[in-house]
């Protein structure tokens, strides 16, 4: 019975020496090594807000149209017999240049039909005349003669007819006229429709032109760029108020810049849009108003424009890039941690944006990428124009 009791206790005895062994190695083993130094702050590039007066900008688009375009119609019948060599599509022509001629035989044989019957109809008129004069001498001792018996009725129908072929004589010329299709301005042709041989009557189409005096380019303003623009609904531009607009596309391959007028704000809100449009004009864009680089400001084109709007004093004004989605800001306090801001926006373009509250000058602005911001996270700043300069 002992020595079943030895057998089974010295297993026990050996469980029993390792568990105290492991006991005592934990209770004298040393303290792990703990990493107390703070997270690496995340290095940013900041803009140092400051204060000044500032512009406001207005950046929109339009498209190109001329200031006159017009349907070109027949307004007499018969055959095209001669056609100028500027009508057709791009041709440029002076005021009153013959574009279209017609054939004018007619008119010129109905132009010599109404001067004969003017001279008829005047001849009636000396006829009544003098047969009046020869019943009134007639009836000089006769009282209460009547009007017909003196002629009166006679003389007045003379003159009616009279009048009648001078109005018919005015016709005819002004049908001659017709027969020669010209514009009291100068201009372009956008298409035509009728070539020569080709006859036609009233109404025909002939073709479509436009002025080049001067082009317009419609910009739809919002309700934050019209409040930047400082004018008022129904503005109409003078010699006193005039608002440079200055236009760019690109065209040729290089960025071509135009600089032209506002000339009015529509006096209605577009009821669709519910925007605001203005009118912007450029004096002679084929001629004197092209581009630096010889580039005419063409019907159609497709341009954006930049208006400077009022100005605003003591301003703040930061890059774009600063302005983070919902009008937050991202600033660095004192103490090198992020600081997350509700900003008030005056105005904000594709450039810059202006500050009213939550931006104090002095302090600085985070305008690089920030992954994950949370507030109070340490940064490392780096001053954008700074470095700029470095790089330069």
């Amino acid at each position: 019975m002992r020595a079943k009791l030895l057998k089974l206790s010295g297993p026990l005895l050996v469980i029993g020496l390792g568990i105290g062994t492991v006991m005592l190695l934990s209770s004298t083993a040393p303290e792990p090594e703990t990493d107390e130094a703070p997270p690496r702050p995340v290095t940013v590039y900041t803009h140092l807000a400051e204060r000044s007066d500032a512009t406001l900008s207005v950046q929109t688009q339009g498209e190109v149209r001329a200031r006159t375009m017009i349907n070109l119609t027949a307004q007499v019948n018969g055959r095209v017999v001669s056609v100028s060599p500027e009508y057709l599509e791009g041709g440029s022509f002076n005021a009153d240049t013959v574009l279209l001629k017609i054939d004018d035989s007619d008119y010129r044989l109905a132009l010599r039909e109404a001067e004969a019957a003017v001279a008829a109809a005047e001849l009636g008129v000396q006829q009544a005349l003098a047969d009046a004069d020869v019943a009134r001498k007639q009836l000089r001792g006769v009282a209460n003669a009547s009007d017909l018996s003196l002629k009166k009725p006679q003389i007045a129908e003379a003159r009616a007819r009279r009048e009648a072929a001078m109005a018919g004589l005015e016709l005819a010329r002004l049908n001659l006229e017709r027969t020669e299709v010209r514009l009291p301005f100068e201009g372009r042709v956008a298409s035509t429709t009728v070539h020569i041989g080709e006859v036609i009557s009233v109404g025909t189409p002939l073709g479509e032109v436009f002025s080049t005096d001067r082009v317009q380019v419609r910009l739809p303003l919002n309700n934050q760029q019209f409040s930047a623009l400082g004018l008022p609904i129904g503005f109409a531009a003078d010699a006193s108020n005039t608002v440079p607009v200055s236009f760019s596309a690109e065209v040729a391959g290089e960025r071509q810049r135009w600089t032209g007028n506002l000339v009015r704000i529509d006096a209605s809100v577009d009821s669709t849009t519910r925007l605001i449009y203005a009118t912007a004009e450029l004096e002679d864009p084929y001629g004197t108003g092209v581009s630096e680089n010889g580039m005419p400001m063409a019907v159609g084109l497709f341009v954006e424009a930049s208006i400077d709007g009022r100005e605003v004093k003591n301003a703040v004004q930061i890059p774009s890039k600063g302005l983070r989605p919902g009008n937050q800001l991202y600033v660095v306090d004192s103490a090198g941690l992020l600081d997350i801001r509700k900003a008030r926006v005056e105005f904000a373009n594709a450039d810059h944006a202006v500050i009213s509250e939550g931006l104090r000058p002095g302090e600085r602005l985070v305008v690089s990428a920030l992954r994950n911001p949370i507030s109070g996270m340490s940064l490392a700043t780096i001053d954008e124009r700074v470095y700029a300069a470095r790089e330069q």
